[in-house]
């Protein structure tokens, strides 16, 4: 048996042991590590690509988020060098053709930038 967690905005999951973690996406973005050696798996859910400096920081913005994970994983025993990851989301939900009005697209640009600069691999994206 394993557990079942279902993520909602702002939220990070970091599973050790078998889990099956669920979301629901528009134009948000679900970034999916999975450590090949460990067999350790996190997922995030992020609302808007960029924090801007103003409140809080919040793992609702990819750039707070994804470098919240990756730490999580590393904290967990991972490493860097073992970590894959699948990108989900990141539709045009409002059919926006200005580039600033594409969330979506903005917010997988953001992940893909972040986990380059991190060195993790990115083996799928839907």
């Amino acid at each position: 048996m394993y557990d079942k967690i279902f993520i909602h905005v702002g939220q990070i999951c970091t599973a050790t042991k078998p889990t099956e973690i669920s979301t629901v996406l528009g134009s948000c973005v679900a970034v999916c590590l999975y450590d090949k050696l460990y067999m350790y798996g996190s997922m995030n859910h992020y609302l808007l690509p960029m924090w801007n400096g103003n409140g809080l920081q919040s793992p609702k913005f990819g750039n707070i988020s994804i470098p919240k994970m990756i730490e999580s994983m590393i904290n967990a025993g991972c490493s860097i060098a073992n970590m894959e990851a699948k990108l989900f989301g990141g539709a045009n939900i409002n059919f926006a053709t200005n580039e600033d009005m594409m969330i979506g697209r903005r917010n997988v640009m953001t992940a893909k930038e972040i986990l380059r600069e991190y060195g993790v691999k990115i083996t799928a994206e839907d």
